[in-house]
């Protein structure tokens, strides 16, 4: 059965609520400022330092799917709706020759689940293609985004695929594949709140930010550019908002939840996450 981009999303938030106790619909509507791009960056999938074949496979391929427009159609299906994909692993642990696949699969339109418990993705859609071309079984493992790294790293993983951004400080421990998507970060408040309602540009977001106290909360989910660019971070050249409190979330979907719920103030996640996670908690 076909699954939309929202379908996939409110799966994303219902498996999140059932896993918290939380109610979804006993909140407050949010708002995304989705206009307000707050930083640009590029995502790419991690390999493992000691693994150029894998990564000359990869850079191959997609450079394949590049140039034939394939690549473009796939991750385009995942916002329009239109994609139908979805994957189960075949067993409960990965077995040898499998290629597998490190995630947090709470990241829609690139990695959730759907409400069969299957997962779903820009980035498990690409997994699934790279295995079916190197001949191999795909295995996905879901885990804490801030584990994907040392997982690959360590070989535990074949790759990290989980709308990763590169940067220097990842660089160091392992290798990136050609980048397959540009991303931006963006901030998301309570549909009431009108303190950005005059903002049209990143330093009117900044200048408000900077200007709160501790008591002002902003969300995010651990590990990601969205951590870094609130809580300041040198690899990636953010000053942070040493200001106010930044609060690290497992997924982006808790962080949208306590936004909805009044405990926190706002949200910074990436766009499209934010956009469809926003969409499930409002619908």
């Amino acid at each position: 059965m076909k699954k939309s981009i929202l379908a996939i999303a409110a799966a994303t938030v219902a498996l999140t609520c059932a896993a918290t106790m939380t109610a979804c619909n006993s909140g407050s509507p949010v708002k995304v400022l989705k206009d307000i791009e707050l930083t640009e960056e590029e995502y790419a999938f991690a390999i493992a330092k000691s693994n150029d074949n894998l990564l000359t496979q990869v850079n191959d391929y997609l450079a394949e799917w590049k140039d034939d427009g394939s690549l473009d159609t796939l991750i385009n299906s995942y916002f329009d709706g239109t994609a139908t994909f979805s994957y189960a692993n075949k067993t409960a642990t990965p077995q040898d020759g499998d290629f597998v696949v490190a995630t947090n699969a709470y990241f829609p339109p690139f990695e959730s689940y759907n409400d069969n418990s299957d997962f779903v993705g820009v980035d498990i859609e690409i997994a699934y293609n790279l295995a079916q071309k190197l001949n191999k079984t795909l295995f996905v493992k879901d885990m804490e985004f801030d584990a994907i790294i040392s997982d690959v790293q360590s070989g535990n993983s074949d790759i990290g695929m989980a709308g990763m951004t590169v940067n220097e400080e990842r660089q160091k421990q392992v290798n990136f594949a050609t980048g397959y998507y540009t991303s931006a970060q963006v901030i998301t408040v309570l549909e009431s709140d009108t303190t950005f309602d005059g903002c049209t540009t990143v330093e009117d977001v900044e200048e408000i930010l900077k200007a709160q106290s501790k008591s002002y909360c902003i969300g995010t989910q651990a590990g990601t550019t969205g951590y870094m660019y609130s809580n300041g971070d040198a690899d990636f050249e953010y000053d942070g908002f040493t200001n106010l409190t930044t609060k690290a979330y497992s997924t982006g979907a808790l962080a949208m939840m306590d936004l909805s719920n009044g405990k926190i103030n706002a949200v910074i996640l990436d766009k499209q996450p934010s956009i469809l996670i926003a969409a499930s908690i409002n619908k």
